[in-house]
C-alpha cells in the first residue's frame, strides 16, 4: 500500500514537471535551467519527439496514467491483478525509454537537461519502488 502512495507522490512530480515544459514550449519561452547543463540543445533537438509527440505530452500522459492506476491500486478496484500488471507494463516501459533518452542526451547530443533527468529519476524511484514490493 505505501509503496503506491509514494508512486503516486512520484507521479504528481512528473506530472508537475511535464505541465512547466508544455507551457514553456507551447508558448515559446526558454525553459529554466537550475543547475549548469544545456537544457534547451535537448529540448530542441530532433529526439524530443516520438512519432511527432513532443516527449513531454508522452511524459505527461504517461504520469496521469500512472497516478490513476496507482489510486486504483491504492483503494483496491477490481481487478487488482490486471491493475498492478499494467502499472507493471508502463514504469518498465518509461524506465527502458528513460535509459533510452538519458543515453541520448550523453551520447549522442552531448549535452545534459535538468528537467529531463528529473523525469528519468522520478520514472527510476518508481520502477525501484516497484520492485521493492516484490521483496
Amino acid at each position: 500500500m505505501i509503496s503506491f502512495v509514494l508512486i503516486f507522490i512520484f507521479s504528481l512530480i512528473g506530472i508537475a514537471e511535464t505541465i512547466y515544459l508544455i507551457s514553456k514550449r507551447t508558448a515559446s519561452k526558454k525553459v529554466i535551467c537550475p543547475v549548469r547543463g544545456n537544457c534547451e540543445k535537448v529540448l530542441s533537438s530532433k529526439y524530443n519527439k516520438i512519432f511527432f509527440v513532443p516527449n513531454d505530452v508522452l511524459g505527461f500522459l504517461t504520469y496521469i496514467s500512472i497516478s490513476f492506476i496507482s489510486i486504483f491500486l491504492m483503494f483496491g478496484f477490481q481487478p487488482i491483478t490486471f491493475w498492478n500488471l499494467i502499472i507493471k507494463i508502463i514504469i518498465g516501459g518509461a524506465t527502458i525509454m528513460s535509459f533510452f533518452l538519458t543515453y541520448i542526451q550523453w551520447r549522442i547530443i552531448k549535452a545534459w537537461c535538468f528537467w529531463c533527468l528529473m523525469s528519468a529519476f522520478t520514472i527510476w524511484f518508481m520502477a525501484i519502488t516497484l520492485f521493492l514490493i516484490q521483496f
